[in-house]
C-alpha cells in the first residue's frame, strides 16, 4: 500500500504541473476542487496531499488497494469527511427570483 500511495502522490504532483488545465484539475482535491499543495510532505499540513478512498475502506475493505478507488484530497478535507459520504454539492443555486 505504501508503494501505491507514493505512486498516486507522484501522479498527482505530475498532473498539477501540466500545461493542460483539464489534466491539472485532476490533481485538485476531489472534495473541494481547490489545488492541493504538492510541495509539502503528504499528511503534513491541512492543504497537503492525502489519499482518499471514494468507497470508504471500513465498508469496502476489498477496495483499499484498488487505484480506481483512490482520490486526491487535502488532508483537512479528508479528515472532515471522515467516514461519511462526500458532500460534493449539486451545483450552483438558482437565484431566489427564479
Amino acid at each position: 500500500m505504501n508503494t501505491l500511495r507514493a505512486d498516486f502522490f507522484d501522479q498527482g504532483k505530475a498532473q498539477s504541473t501540466s500545461d493542460d488545465p483539464d489534466t491539472r484539475a485532476l490533481s485538485n482535491c476531489w472534495l473541494c476542487k481547490a489545488p492541493v499543495d504538492y510541495i509539502a510532505e503528504p499528511h503534513s499540513t491541512d492543504d497537503s496531499h492525502n489519499l482518499d478512498h471514494y468507497y470508504i475502506v471500513r465498508d469496502y475493505p476489498e477496495l483499499e488497494e484498488d487505484v480506481d478507488n483512490f482520490r486526491h484530497s487535502h488532508r483537512l478535507c479528508n479528515l472532515n469527511r471522515g467516514t461519511r459520504a462526500p458532500s460534493l454539492g449539486l451545483g450552483d443555486a438558482v437565484a431566489d427570483w427564479w
